[in-house]
């Protein structure tokens, strides 16, 4: 055995060492190397890359809650359709904005190409309807109405169709038990938009941009409780669209349920008699003018009187509901907005002011004995009333001689009133007012809650209008300038004679103005919401309750979320005693005064009514129809635009109304089991143990 000398195997280990070192110093440099060439020269391209890799939200849809009426019964729900939709981002990177694309669809779906081409534009001040006014990154709807074989072909081509879908969805729908539509009372639906996402992201109710929400009626007002909150499912995608993985998502949750004082069956009753009123005034001649009466417009409304909440609302002209089910299209937009139209939209039981005419002279008896006029004292009722050189004539010039403020009422004698507030206005100074006037009259008004919206669970409400001396102020300071350019006018029609005199003094009240007021004549101007408000609290004794419509919330597993408590607003500016004889006086009005005739045969000494007429004058127009009326249960108010007389228009309509509530027969005998409703819906309807409103329906 050969002897290794110790350093030649120094020498060796030596340089294993320095092989080992160099090897694990290029391995070092090499990954010092790579890591400098990822990270500095190719940095952004790898950056980018993995910015490809991100979360993609899917949103399913919160089923909107329904609303629902008194008993249960649906008055807006969700049905499951066929929905067709276009992705507006994906057709505009196509080169021809997707044209080829929706004229293609069009045909699929029988449309006009233009209509579908109108659907997916964006709105703005100068695009006319139908465009879209939601947010732009979410699919448009172009029809809710798709076959099964339509949405099949779209799907089995999805080739030719880039950007489309096709998709069974849960849409709204107005199904009109009863056919009651409750149009205006419901309101509608539309996207939401990228401004209404961006001001809702920090409040307890974000909006995300597949939202739908209510823009009037309860849809609008009750629009957090019915919408729910959409589920969102978070997908970790790669560059390329491929799903590496699922992050965290939160799941839909269904909107609650509205249930509402209203009764489809007397809502469908409310408004086929203003229908039918209306039409049947457009048959009878206009005295005064020896045409037609038109019958243009009017409204009604049934309210609880011990609670003020409403039973029913009316309004006409009205609509379909489900035009806007999917987006409006272009003839129906029109029909519902061009010059012919006469603003179906509108709700004008909380919208349509006029001169209320003699039924605002509960408000004015109640001032005068206010003011120190005693309600049995007597007055005289002549055939006209002179003041300042003007005669105001009492209504078809009748005369009844010296007579109580009651029987006042029963006739509705305009003299008696015409005098009450020329004296007043002579008390508080005429021209010169005192400097602390009593105002006894515009008092009365306001604390009957004229003058203000009465706070209705409805958007948009008006206030009407009481012409006291503040208001004439603010009036004359508006319109001097106007009034004063038009003095200057060689003109001497009647309007600049009159602009004449207002430019110098406009704001003053003159015994013209007082006089007209005492009637609801002049500038007087409420609302059907408002009289019926304000009978109601004659028939409960007092007290002005805040209408409602919504009753309470109930959650999608049947707990009540909320119950919607009648609030009072205040009371009459009235004493026990004089809401009494007022009282008695408007049953005067059915039993043998200006409504009498209207209602014979009523068994009144079993379900006592009481009533006030009331002919509105407008200025070049024909007379307005008022009839405010209740019972112990119901107020009901009708007014019908350009149609007449109260109880001429609106009297058969109301009298056909209370014989259905009541269950009344021709004979003037009571049929329990053929009323309607003898008694307002205390309870809520009943929920059963899956949660489930069960709807009351007839045999």
């Amino acid at each position: 055995m050969t002897n290794i000398p110790e350093t030649g195997r120094t020498s060796r280990v030596t340089i294993r060492l320095i092989v080992l070192q160099v090897l694990v110093f290029s391995l070092l440099l090499t990954l010092g190397g790579r890591l400098w060439y990822l990270q500095i020269r190719q940095g952004d391209e790898f950056a980018a890359e993995a910015a490809g890799n991100h979360v993609q939200q899917v949103v399913q849809p919160a089923v909107r809650g329904a609303v629902l009426d008194a008993r249960g019964v649906p008055l807006a729900d969700n049905e499951t359709r066929l929905v067709v939709s276009a992705d507006r981002t994906d057709l505009m990177r196509m080169r021809d904005g997707g044209q080829q694309v929706l004229a293609e669809l069009a045909e699929v779906l029988g449309m006009d190409e233009e209509e579908v081409a109108h659907r997916v534009r964006l709105c703005n001040a100068d695009t006319p309807k139908p465009c879209w006014n939601g947010s732009p990154y979410q699919p448009i709807p172009i029809t809710d109405e798709a076959t099964t074989q339509q949405a099949l072909q779209i799907r089995e081509r999805a080739e030719d169709f880039p950007g489309i879908s096709a998709e069974p969805t849960a849409v709204r729908r107005y199904p009109a038990p009863y056919d009651a539509q409750t149009a205006q009372v419901l309101g509608y639906l539309s996207p939401v938009t990228d401004e209404e996402v961006e001001e809702a992201k920090d409040t307890p109710s974000p909006l995300l941009r597949s939202d739908q929400v209510g823009r009037s009626g309860l849809e609008r007002t009750y629009d957090s409780h019915l919408r729910g909150s959409a589920g969102i499912t978070r997908y970790e995608v790669d560059k390329l669209g491929r799903v590496i993985g699922e992050a965290e998502g939160e799941p839909a949750r269904a909107g609650a349920n509205v249930v509402t004082s209203i009764d489809a069956r007397v809502q469908g009753l409310l408004e086929k008699e203003l229908s039918q009123a209306m039409e049947d005034a457009r048959n009878e001649r206009d005295s005064i003018t020896g045409r037609n009466y038109e019958a243009d417009s009017g409204a009604a409304v049934i309210m609880e009187t011990k609670t003020g909440r409403v039973v029913a609302m009316a309004s006409y002209p009205d609509y379909d509901p489900n035009v806007w089910i999917g987006g409006i299209a272009s003839d129906e937009y029109e029909r519902l907005t061009g010059e012919d139209a006469n603003h179906p939209l509108l709700n004008r039981a909380i919208q349509g002011q006029s001169a209320p005419g003699s039924t605002f002279k509960v408000v004015t008896s109640a001032g005068a004995v206010n003011a120190g006029y005693d309600f049995d004292g007597r007055y005289n009722c002549s055939s006209s009333y002179s003041a300042g050189g003007q005669s105001f004539r009492n209504f078809e010039s009748r005369g009844y001689g010296p007579i109580g403020l009651a029987q006042a009422l029963e006739v509705s004698c305009n003299t008696v009133f015409y005098a009450l507030a020329h004296q007043e206005w002579l008390k508080d100074g005429g021209t010169k007012p005192k400097e602390d006037p009593g105002d006894w009259l515009f008092r009365a008004a306001h604390d009957f809650g004229l003058g203000s919206p009465t706070g209705i669970d409805l958007p948009n409400e008006v206030a009407g209008r009481i012409p006291d001396r503040k208001w004439k102020q603010d009036y004359y300071d508006g319109m001097k300038d106007t009034w004063c350019s038009m003095a200057e006018s060689d003109s001497n029609d009647l309007a600049h004679q009159i602009a004449r005199e207002n430019c110098v003094d406009g704001y003053v009240m003159r015994a013209g103005d007082a006089i007209n007021f005492a009637i609801g004549q002049g500038d007087v101007l409420v609302t059907p919401i408002q009289m019926a408000t304000i009978y109601a609290a004659l028939g409960n004794g007092g007290t002005l309750f805040q209408p409602a419509i919504g009753k309470a919330v109930i959650g999608a597993d049947g707990s009540v979320v909320e119950e919607i408590v009648p609030e009072a607003a205040g009371t009459l500016p009235a004493s026990e005693q004089t809401i009494r004889k007022i009282d008695n006086a408007l049953r005067d009005v059915i039993t043998r005064g200006t409504a009498s005739w209207r209602f014979v045969g009523w068994p009144q000494d079993h379900i006592p009514l009481r009533a006030k007429t009331g002919t509105g004058e407008v200025a070049n127009k024909q007379t307005t129809s008022w009839l405010a009326t209740y019972s112990d249960d119901f107020s009901v108010v009708m007014t019908i635009s350009q149609a007449g007389t109260g109880s001429g228009a609106s009297g058969p309509a109301i009298r056909n109304v209370y014989d259905a509530l009541y269950g009344v027969q021709e004979d003037g005998t009571i049929d329990p089991d053929a009323a309607l409703l003898p008694k307002p819906e205390e309870g809520l309807p009943e929920i059963d143990e899956n949660g489930t409103i069960v709807a009351q329906r007839d045999e």
